[in-house]
């Protein structure tokens, strides 16, 4: 397994909790405090802080240092990477989908000219 597929796992498993996804969603406008990013969860210090250990073992997230404040603060590295990977799949399935709609039209076209030719009427 290379690195890159570890961190996109890594990345992964951050993103699949909702109580990190919220976190990021708030370190997207900007730093905050651990107390800060705490506030709207109906949890422990502690439990928020896992949530942040797990965000910045993935990458996601860093933590400053200024004076008594520790601000964190969204790194978006690791989620582009996600999203390159996603777009190399989204191609993909964009492609499998129009040759998809290409034959669907084709069968259609076709069975529209046997229902108008079976509508005609027989000379005899």
């Amino acid at each position: 397994m290379s690195a890159n597929s570890d961190s996109l796992s890594a990345t992964f498993a951050a993103l699949a909790d909702p109580t990190r996804r919220a976190i990021l969603a708030r370190l997207a406008s900007g730093e905050a405090s651990v107390s800060e990013l705490a506030a709207p969860f109906d949890m422990s210090m502690p439990a928020v802080s896992k949530h942040l250990k797990v965000l910045e073992r993935a990458g996601l997230i860093a933590r400053g240092r200024e004076a008594q404040w520790r601000p964190c603060r969204l790194d978006p590295a690791p989620l582009k990477d996600v999203a390159a990977w996603i777009e190399r799949y989204r191609r993909t399935w964009e492609e499998r989908f129009e040759r998809l709609e290409n034959i669907l039209h084709q069968l259609q076209s076709k069975r529209e000219k046997e229902q108008k030719h079976a509508r005609r009427p027989r000379k005899k």
